[in-house]
């Protein structure tokens, strides 16, 4: 069984200089802390769906996501700690595995590469049935863990809330959990979700579906810092990066974190908020998309 001390999950103040007196204050959830791998928001998505697929006797994991998909080596590995095989239909087609896609195989996923086009039928039945034939006894977990088990195991997240927070920052990638803590934080504790893709804000109808309505308000994305799009970045990011660790020695991410915090700069600077905001920022791990960029950090 994996072992995950949520525990080792801190509060961590960003410096005052950081955000120059714009806001009460900013603070950090550490969960990349609470595992190397199975860090951040993933455990708490994949903690109810692997020990109901366990409990109910399924023999194998389906799931899914991209050659750079923190869900997918979260997933490999906990499965693999879990005692049960995890599979996963890869979208696109790779000449060389990437470094997340190495690991998965290093933890003993298998993997389904399948076109672009190809992936937009993840959510049809009858073609999962079809790519998973040959596999017996299957748990399936969606993309990013986006299914009601998933949601619910996201909203345990709130304990670590307090309810002096006036903001919480969140990168946003299937929305699955800005869903479980809109669903249960207090109503006038407002979200803000960062999405590191273009566009990103067609995902408030897919979201809007799946939460409470009487918390279904206080909460919005922002799309704007995507930096080319998904898993895409620039020098201007590196430098922020490192800048920022440097400063509040908290190590980002090049994916979701890294575009959370400069979109979150970007807003202080525009004066979004008051000074009596304090904001809690949720890290959400996937360090280990860092590794392709790795010699441009100074951590």
């Amino acid at each position: 069984m994996v072992t995950i001390d949520e525990r080792l999950a801190v509060i961590q103040p960003l410096h005052k200089f950081w955000y120059k007196g714009k806001v009460l204050g900013i603070d950090v959830l550490r969960l990349d802390l609470i595992h190397p791998i199975v860090s951040g928001n993933k455990w708490f998505k994949l903690r109810l769906n692997l020990a109901n697929a366990v409990d109910d006797g399924f023999k194998t994991v389906l799931t899914f996501g991209g050659g750079y998909s923190n869900h997918l080596v979260a997933t490999a590995y906990a499965a693999k700690k879990f005692n049960i095989p995890a599979v996963a239909i890869v979208r696109g087609k790779y000449d060389k595995l990437t470094p997340t896609l190495q690991s998965c195989v290093e933890y003993g996923m298998e993997l389904i590469f399948v076109t672009q086009e190809e992936y937009k039928n993840n959510e049809q039945p009858d073609w999962i049935r079809q790519m998973a034939a040959h596999f017996d006894d299957i748990y399936i977990i969606p993309e990013g863990g986006a299914n009601e088990l998933g949601r619910t195991g996201a909203g345990l997240m709130d304990r670590f809330i307090d309810k002096n927070y006036t903001h919480i920052a969140i990168a946003v990638g299937s929305g699955t959990t800005l869903i479980g803590l809109r669903n249960k934080l207090k109503r006038q504790q407002y979200i803000i979700g960062f999405v590191p893709m273009k566009e990103g804000k067609y995902m408030e109808q897919s979201i809007n579906k799946h939460l409470d309505k009487n918390k279904n308000t206080n909460w919005h994305l922002q799309d704007e810092w995507h930096f080319g799009g998904f898993g895409k970045w620039n020098k201007e990011l590196i430098t922020f990066m490192n800048e920022f660790y440097d400063l509040n020695k908290i190590p980002l991410d090049i994916v979701y974190t890294s575009k959370m915090m400069y979109g979150l700069n970007q807003l202080l600077l525009d004066n979004y908020f008051i000074s009596t905001d304090k904001i809690l920022c949720i890290h959400s791990g996937g360090l280990q998309g860092n590794i392709s960029v790795q010699k441009d950090l100074i951590y």
